[in-house]
């Protein structure tokens, strides 16, 4: 049994009925595992949400394990962020803490972008686009 952190990408896809999604996660929910999301999934859904979407996602967000950004993975995802941007990569600080986030839990990030997540650190769970 293992936990899958979903990048926000993924959640949207979901709550859109886009690329088969629902039925990756339904696999991996059948084989026993685990869904979460974490802080920064719901900040960026909630502000792309319109408000007659606001019951199916709540209700969708609600059904995951949710894991905090504590101080620990807070400071990690700085680290992330300015040493990538010191090897000349700019990530985004919601995916450095995203990252941090699947670090810290040792979670498997499921995402279909991968170039925002270069950290060998992250197990990822590689969709196609």
């Amino acid at each position: 049994m293992a936990t899958f952190l979903l990048d926000t990408s993924v959640i949207i896809d979901v709550l859109n009925g886009k690329r088969e999604r629902d039925v990756l996660l339904t696999r991996l929910l059948n084989a026993g595992n685990l869904l979460a999301c974490c802080p920064v999934n719901i900040s960026e859904i909630y502000a792309g949400m319109r408000t007659k979407e606001q019951i199916a996602t709540e209700n969708f967000l609600e059904s995951l394990d949710f894991y905090e950004i504590t101080w620990r993975v807070a400071k990690l995802a700085g680290l992330l962020k300015r040493d990538y941007s010191k090897k000349g990569l700019t990530l985004s600080l919601p995916d450095t803490t995203i990252a941090a986030v699947a670090i810290e839990y040792d979670l498997t990030l499921i995402t279909d972008n991968i170039k925002d997540f270069p950290m060998p650190e992250v197990r990822l769970y590689q969709l196609d686009r």
